[in-house]
């Protein structure tokens, strides 16, 4: 691992460290939670993915490409990008995001800006940069242990929010559903 690789993940890893501390939601979100454990759940599975996915890819020799250095500045070109996009999402949503699954006071569908053609563009940034991650690696089974169970966390996640946006805006938001996608423009 190279020092550039080193700051990228760092700070990476840190934005999401901070954004769960800061965006967690208030006291009043808090008896309107639910999360049904599945923040809990993707740390968990980030966790094990991640340091799984590296040791698999010290141990192993499955290179993506045979120019390693390439394929690493790829993936943390990938990992940037989704950060942008996390980002963006997050701040077009503004005070209506958290991190946990809640409804706040005055909640509504977003339908505008990026929301116009994804449902989760947020969950799509993170999700861009754990195939980055996994691309960075350079190791076709680092790649998989690092993107596919957190894909599948994150899926978990989004049928929990699906319900609960259903339970509360009806056929405004299944009409919504009907209109977008979920992580990936004209294709899920």
């Amino acid at each position: 691992m190279n020092t550039l690789s080193s700051i990228i993940y760092m700070i990476w890893f840190l934005s999401e460290i901070l954004l769960h501390r800061i965006l967690r939601g208030g006291a009043a979100d808090d008896k309107k939670k639910k999360d049904k454990g599945s923040l809990a759940y993707i740390w968990i599975i980030i966790l094990i993915s991640i340091n799984v996915a590296v040791y698999l890819s010290y141990k192993t020799r499955f290179p993506i490409i045979q120019q390693g250095s390439l394929m690493n500045y790829i993936g943390l070109s990938v990992i940037l990008a989704g950060m942008v996009l996390r980002f963006y999402a997050i701040a077009s949503l503004g005070r209506l995001f958290t991190v946990v699954v809640t409804i706040r006071k005055d909640h509504r569908i977003k339908k505008d800006g990026i929301y116009r053609m994804l449902r989760h563009p947020s969950y799509a940034g993170s999700l861009l940069s754990f195939l980055g991650f996994g691309l960075s690696l350079n190791n076709w089974l680092g790649l998989i242990i690092a993107f596919v169970p957190v894909l599948a966390a994150f899926i978990y996640r989004m049928d929990i929010e699906e319900k609960v946006l259903t339970e509360q805006f009806g056929s405004e938001y299944t009409d919504y559903i009907q209109r977008t996608r979920r992580i990936l423009p004209f294709i899920y």
